[in-house]
């Protein structure tokens, strides 16, 4: 299993109804085909609970290393991606749902006063609430509460549940500062780095030159190869390797030979493929298939 995105990394899971456009879903790391979901986005916010384990959690560029209990708040369009930590299974429940439960209508007062600064804030991707301010722990009843309200349904549980997440959303307000002015040139970079994504998703079973990216998204190749570091925290580079990598698990389900399976996610030589992946997952192809398969 893997998050479905179009090219633009947004996901095309559908979170709620056209109605109530809200969910609550219940998850595991080993669910996904590499034990982590990999790089998307979505209008929605998203906020996360982690129930048992821990996650590498990335957002923008930023890095939480999430432990039971903690939740995560992803703001609306944030890159974002999670994985394993030390090869130990992580239960999480992702609440997702649109900002609109929180203001209304279009063009409201609550909109363009208090939920419009904060999704328009790129510099805001992502906050966590791990306990350690005062304030964390209503954050944490009104969410348990919702997780409730959804499993058990009972009467008036969307009107409880949309009060429960703007109790939440005043919180954030109270305890966090936003600039959407200011973030106006972050969000065009980051614009870029989704373009990147998207050609690597498009084209990483095939030759990828730094050339060739840089004049996908018309930048200079050293610009692009300082976008990117700035905003993902590692090289291109590594970041192709790492997503050939990925890839290339699903094609080890099947009994098709190591060589086959490095040319379908990039790499042309099948040696090479089997020394990045150990670098990467500790183990060679083979043993992986082995164990996982």
């Amino acid at each position: 299993m893997q998050i479905i995105t179009n090219q633009f990394q947004k996901e095309l899971k559908k979170h709620g109804s056209d109605h109530f456009p809200f969910l609550v879903s219940y998850q595991r790391l080993s669910e996904y085909d590499s034990n982590s979901f990999l790089w998307h986005c979505h209008p929605e916010i998203e906020i996360t609970y982690i129930k048992k384990g821990s996650m590498h959690y990335r957002v923008n560029n930023r890095s939480f290393h999430l432990k039971e209990g903690d939740i995560i708040f992803c703001n609306s369009n944030a890159l974002h991606s999670g994985e394993m930590e030390d090869q130990e299974d992580c239960s999480y429940i992702p609440i997702t749902f649109d900002s609109k439960l929180i203001y209304g209508f279009f063009q409201s007062t609550i909109c363009t006063k208090y939920v419009d600064p904060v999704i328009q804030d790129s510099m805001l991707p992502a906050i966590c609430i791990d306990q350690s301010e005062p304030w964390h722990k209503p954050f944490r009843e009104y969410l348990l509460r919702i997780i409730d309200l959804d499993e058990k349904k009972p009467d008036f549980y969307e009107l409880d549940i949309t009060i429960c997440l703007q109790s939440m959303w005043r919180l954030l307000l109270e305890h966090i500062t936003y600039e959407p002015q200011a973030s106006r040139e972050n969000s065009l970079e980051y614009d870029r780095i989704k373009k990147i994504l998207s050609y690597i998703e498009e084209n990483y079973q095939n030759k990828i030159t730094l050339n060739d990216i840089a004049g996908h998204i018309h930048l200079c190749e050293s610009e692009c190869t300082r976008l990117f570091k700035r905003h993902m925290n590692t090289t291109l580079f590594a970041f192709l390797q790492e997503y050939r990598i990925e890839r290339s698990l699903e094609f080890l389900q099947d009994d098709q030979p190591v060589s086959a399976v490095a040319d379908k996610a990039g790499f042309s030589d099948p040696n090479y493929y089997s020394k990045v992946f150990a670098k990467i997952k500790g183990c060679s192809p083979r043993e992986y298939r082995n164990h996982r398969f």
